[in-house]
């Protein structure tokens, strides 16, 4: 599939640098010729240094070839304009990023097909988190049956320095699945002989009506904020902090800008807004900081918010979740004290990603420190893998199904398991691997 690519920021070069390791021809347009350079020489596929929003830019990109045209530039008004200039050339399918509320009504009566605000699907994302506990991930699949839960291992944990098999005989009424291990950055999928080591971010996946020993397994709480501190006022933490207080959790922010605090107060009358540094000790302890089930640290500033995060955390901050824009330092902090992370350009591309793939792939989730992707997908007829069991299947090493959906009911498989036809398999698999995970669909 041809798809051509307008804009090579965060969100941009994400979306293609993971579409062309999937072998898709991906086409990226980008106005700045550095940036252009720069992307050229890290991703796999055709650049073109040009204006986005101009039809013979696109047709040089062969945008008139293309089956979609992803417009997600920093600018909303060329992402308009592009997805006008696919219309009129008949490309199939349109996406657009658009953040001005006005304009997105305009970009539906083009006839867009898929509308994409960074923020708004970030601040969803932190919305998820927050309201499950101290939790580092949280996927739903299976229409909210299964979950994939994500959390660090504590260094006290008892079953650190274990294997997967020895914990899960360990363990009585095990029911849920370690489907991968994170450790600085690299990901490895799951197996018995695994171990675990401290501050491993472990991603596991359970039925979302029996979470609770999973939870107590990795020694932590599944108790929903009822106080959140929101520090920056960003556009991100302003919608953030408004999502929280609309869903009944207390909510402060703080941010040093004095303006931007009064308008945010007149706009958001739910949120306690307070003028002040957000790493300030004595701010935070005067407004609880050592009361608030989670502190959102979501200013633009990556250093600002790994300070903020570890400043809250020693003051007796609960959960502690950070913005990152430089998603490579995530894997490099673990350990480091801060319970998650999230990043705009991540959720977005997940939204994008669940579109361009919808069909036999229902859902597709990538995540902010690993190459590996949660992909759920229909076993249709003539599928190779109807009539086996998982362990018949023999997948590659870098490739685990950790879910399966059967009609109305969804459950964790065992190696037992027979695959059959129209399950929804989910499944965990580095890039290498997204082939073969796909050939499981038929």
């Amino acid at each position: 599939m041809r798809i051509v690519i307008v804009g090579a920021g965060a969100v941009g070069s994400y979306l293609a640098e993971r579409l062309a390791l999937e072998g898709q021809d991906i086409v990226l347009v980008e106005s700045n010729e550095q940036r252009a350079l720069e992307v050229q020489s890290e991703i796999d596929c055709m650049v073109v240094n040009g204006n986005g929003a101009s039809t013979s830019t696109l047709v040089k990109a062969g945008l008139d070839d293309a089956d979609l045209l992803i417009a997600v530039s920093s600018s909303d008004a060329i992402n308009v304009l592009a997805c006008s200039a696919a219309a009129n050339i008949g490309i199939p399918r349109t996406v657009a990023r658009v953040e001005d509320p006005e304009l997105k009504a305009e970009v539906e009566e083009l006839g867009v097909d898929f509308i994409i605000d960074p923020g708004e699907a970030a601040a969803r994302d932190l919305l998820r988190l927050v309201k499950r506990g101290a939790i580092s991930d949280l996927v739903e699949f299976a229409d909210g049956q299964l979950v994939l839960l994500g959390a660090y291992v504590d260094p006290k944990a008892a079953f650190v320095g274990t294997t997967l098999a020895e914990l899960r005989r360990a363990v009585d009424g095990w029911n849920w699945l370690v489907v991968a291990v994170i450790r600085h950055g690299e990901t490895m999928i799951a197996r018995g002989s695994t171990v675990l080591e401290p501050h491993d971010h472990v991603l596991l996946m359970a039925q979302a009506s029996k979470t609770s020993e999973a939870y107590e397994l990795l020694g932590i709480s599944d108790q929903a904020a009822e106080k959140a501190i929101v520090l920056g006022a960003t556009r991100l933490a302003q919608i953030t902090a408004a999502l929280l207080a609309d869903n009944g959790i207390s909510t402060t922010l703080i941010d040093e800008d004095r303006k931007r605090c009064h308008l945010i107060a007149e706009r958001f009358p739910r949120v306690v807004t307070v003028c002040g540094s957000p790493t300030d000790p004595k701010l935070l302890m005067a407004e609880g900081v050592d009361a608030a089930d989670s502190v959102l640290a979501l200013s633009g500033w990556d250093g600002d918010n790994l300070l903020a995060c570890l400043v809250a955390k020693e003051l007796g901050a609960g959960e502690v979740i950070a913005r990152f824009t430089n998603t490579e330092l995530v894997g490099l902090l673990s350990g480091a004290g801060i319970d998650a992370t999230v990043s705009s350009r991540l959720s977005a591309a997940n939204e994008i990603l669940r579109f361009v793939r919808r069909g036999i792939i229902h859902s597709v989730t990538t995540f902010s420190d690993s190459d590996a992707e949660a992909i759920e997908l229909e076993v249709r007829s003539g599928s190779p893998a109807i009539g086996k069991t998982l362990n018949d299947l023999n997948p590659p090493a870098s490739l685990i199904i950790g879910g399966v959906q059967r009609g109305d009911k969804a459950f964790v498989p065992r190696g037992s398991t027979v695959i059959e036809e129209g399950d929804h398999l989910i499944v965990i698999a580095r890039p290498e691997a997204i082939a073969a995970a796909e050939s499981l669909s038929g």
